[in-house]
């Protein structure tokens, strides 16, 4: 059935259904806890969920030197993951192996969500019914109905909500597109968004997970299949069943900028198309090299490829510009020139991701890649690739969020969940 064809509230109740039923034993009170907003001038406190490389040697290594912070919980499926999170925080965070157990505590106003793709979304949701605000890993979604759900659930119970998209708390990203949104380019013709190629892995013989690894709930929602090391942890971005390769990865960086520049932050292209090629044989089936092309409803043309310098490149009627995390330069140059902030269309700004979530919480208002701007970018990203795996054209309406005349396509708009989890 379609996200669209039930009403809000038994929407999200079937979320907390589908959780409880994986449950050992009863449901804990997370969907019906009270939400515990922090005083402007109190320690928040946070929980982290999901301790691989990203959310231990990044995320929890900085919140851990702000005092805005106090770390209370830390969770992951892998012991190993997990004590060493809990080793970081000096030992004053408990762990815990269940992210429902973590949610369940009165303590914490807010988590952060730095597990597999194909997680994001039912431990985003769960974390906003308990009333804590989220920040988000990028991609925001494994598919388009996650991310719209993750929107509908930030909304109800009144969560901020970040996704960690931080190009957008970037000065030259911004100033990129704080250039274009003014006319510095002229009329914006074409958006290019090089991405880098994918990589390939030789299959692996299957073999039993190792001992501090619980292979069951790192599966989750996903299929049911075998355990081989290159399979989980960083390198899960190369399956679509728990991401989407270079255009979930990448892409969910490059392709929000080419949003924000298009000033279609809260839209989306109207068609998409493209080649691409996939392994051949081996382990991982997501695209290795492509090109994706968009089309958005002012005429603006938006290339996702393999190929290129990483970076973006705004190209308008008078100019062009190329950002990337190293560089951003301009042809002229004088384009450069122009002091950033001071014409008609003023961009929100941010100077760095998780102290614009810290404000954000303080002051009850949307972060600078709030929700649906994670939801509406994540989206560009699974339309690429649901384009590249059906080789075919498709036709999007970014106000109704369906695909016209195709069903195969829009039935890729979401994927079905290994019971008993449902979305």
């Amino acid at each position: 059935m379609d996200r669209r064809s039930l009403g809000r509230r038994e929407f999200l109740n079937r979320v907390s259904l589908g959780l409880a039923a994986g449950a050992a034993g009863a449901w804990p009170k997370t969907a019906r806890a009270a939400a515990r907003r922090a005083a402007p001038n109190d320690r928040i406190g946070l929980g982290l969920i999901g301790c691989g490389s990203l959310g231990v040697d990044h995320h929890l290594q900085h919140v851990l030197t702000r005092p805005e912070f106090e770390v209370l919980a830390v969770c992951d499926v892998d012991r190993e993951h997990l004590g060493r999170a809990v080793d970081v925080t000096g030992g004053k965070a408990k762990g815990y192996a269940d992210f429902r157990e973590l949610l369940d505590r009165q303590d914490i106003d807010a988590v952060m969500v730095v597990t597999p793709d194909h997680w994001h979304g039912l431990a985003a949701i769960t974390a906003c019914q308990a009333g804590k605000d989220v920040y988000c890993e990028k991609p925001l979604s494994l598919t388009v109905r996650q991310g719209r759900a993750m929107v509908e659930a930030a909304r109800r119970y009144d969560r901020v909500f970040q996704t960690g998209s931080q190009q957008r708390s970037s000065h030259q990203f911004w100033w990129a597109c704080d250039l274009a949104r003014n006319g510095r380019l002229g009329e914006l013709k074409r958006i290019t968004a090089a991405i880098g190629e994918g990589p390939t892995c030789a299959f692996e013989p299957n073999t039993s997970p190792p001992a501090q690894l619980d292979w069951n709930a790192w599966l989750g929602p996903a299929p049911d299949v075998p355990y081989t090391p290159k399979r989980c942890h960083y390198t899960f971005r190369w399956f679509y069943d728990y991401s989407g390769g270079k255009m979930t990865d990448w892409g969910a960086h490059h392709l929000d900028i080419a949003q924000w520049a298009n000033g279609s932050s809260l839209g989306g292209p109207v068609e998409a198309e493209g080649e691409g090629e996939f392994p051949a044989e081996g382990l991982f089936d997501t695209a290795v090299r492509f090109n994706v092309r968009y089309r958005y409803e002012n005429g603006v043309e938006l290339i996702a490829t393999s190929e290129g310098e990483n970076g973006v490149t705004l190209e308008g009627t008078q100019g062009t510009l190329f950002v990337s995390r190293s560089r951003i330069a301009a042809e002229p140059q004088e384009i450069l020139e122009t002091e950033p902030d001071s014409g008609g269309v003023r961009l929100a700004h941010s100077t760095q991701h998780h102290t614009n979530w810290v404000e954000s919480m303080r002051s009850r208002t949307r972060p600078i890649c709030d929700v649906e701007i994670g939801h509406r970018s994540a989206t560009v990203c699974h339309l690429g690739n649901i384009a590249l795996r059906l080789s075919r054209k498709i036709r999007w309406d970014p106000e109704s969020e369906t695909i016209a005349g195709d069903e195969e396509a829009s039935r890729m708009l979401m994927r079905p969940m290994r019971s008993p989890y449902s979305l």
